[in-house]
């Protein structure tokens, strides 16, 4: 991917070099956990576990920087800043086209764990997406996890796939799609709420593609290999997929993002044509035919 000749966003915060300050507060919505626990194959119950203790409150903070990053941490800086920048002038120009104003998202880079306002969340969880605070969250070692575990590529435009992916939720919760699943998570038996999980998740794949496409076209940054690179990754990461490394069977009445097969589908369905129209489609359509 040729991303260095882009320009970096400046809504991007890096956390890595500094300390939060533990509190008693409220966890992660039961919407967030389902939408970021399964990225990384983490049962949504052991995700309980992990934010046990490590709680936070709103507005408690961090602490005393702690050293300058490494050469490698400032590179995770840039890309991720430049691929932000990519997702904001994609997203603003598509807004703009259909008479809305685009709001970016901001991104915060962290190790460990993190204080959002939608509570405290550990590295453990993956990337993820807090609609409280309209921000992404993404600890730059998850690509080292998405590689050496789970068998997704390591190539530039496979990780900017996970950040667009992300920046995908922002868009659905601009347009009301994150609500409306939210909604029928209070109203819904669990296996059928997931369905609706799922739709959400492979939507915000064919984000993604979405964003590759127009991008494509206004900043000409994807060479050869990278379209198969983020389908590896898209593949690595699909409910089926984790569920059989976790336990060597699969429950699909249990997934939350789509399969392997429908995640790769949905992703290059966006590439290749770019059709905002599709969205509505999505959350119309028999889920059997997603």
């Amino acid at each position: 991917m040729d991303w260095e000749k882009g320009e970096q966003s400046s809504n991007l915060e890096d956390r890595r070099r500094m300390r939060p300050k533990a509190a008693v507060g409220g966890g992660l919505g039961l919407l967030v956990i389902l939408a970021i626990g399964y990225f990384l194959g983490v049962d949504p119950k052991q995700l309980s576990q992990l934010m046990e203790g490590v709680q936070v409150g709103q507005g408690t903070g961090t602490t005393e920087t702690q050293g300058p990053l490494t050469p490698e941490e400032e590179r995770s800086k840039r890309f991720a800043a430049t691929i932000l920048g990519f997702t904001e002038k994609v997203w603003d120009q598509q807004f703009r086209e259909n008479g809305q104003q685009y709001q970016a998202p901001r991104m915060v880079l962290f190790t460990g764990r993190v204080e959002t306002r939608c509570g405290v969340a550990p590295a453990a969880v993956g990337p993820f997406y807090c609609p409280a605070d309209q921000t992404v969250y993404l600890d730059p070692t998850f690509f080292d996890e998405l590689q050496q575990k789970l068998g997704g590529s390591a190539a530039d435009f496979s990780q900017a796939y996970v950040i667009a992916h992300e920046v995908g939720h922002h868009v659905q919760n601009l347009l009301g799609y994150s609500d409306l699943v939210d909604q029928k998570r209070r109203t819904m038996p669990e296996d059928e709420f997931n369905r609706w999980s799922v739709r959400l998740e492979l939507q915000a794949d064919y984000l993604a593609g979405v964003w590759a496409h127009y991008g494509q076209q206004q900043f000409n940054f994807i060479e050869a290999g990278d379209v198969e690179s983020a389908i590896q990754s898209a593949n690595a990461i699909g409910d089926d997929r984790l569920q059989r490394r976790a336990g060597g069977f699969t429950s699909p009445e249990k997934y939350t993002h789509g399969t392997s097969a429908r995640r790769a589908k949905w992703f290059l369905q966006g590439f290749k044509t770019g059709d905002m129209r599709m969205l509505k489609r999505m959350f119309e359509m028999p889920y059997e035919d997603l």
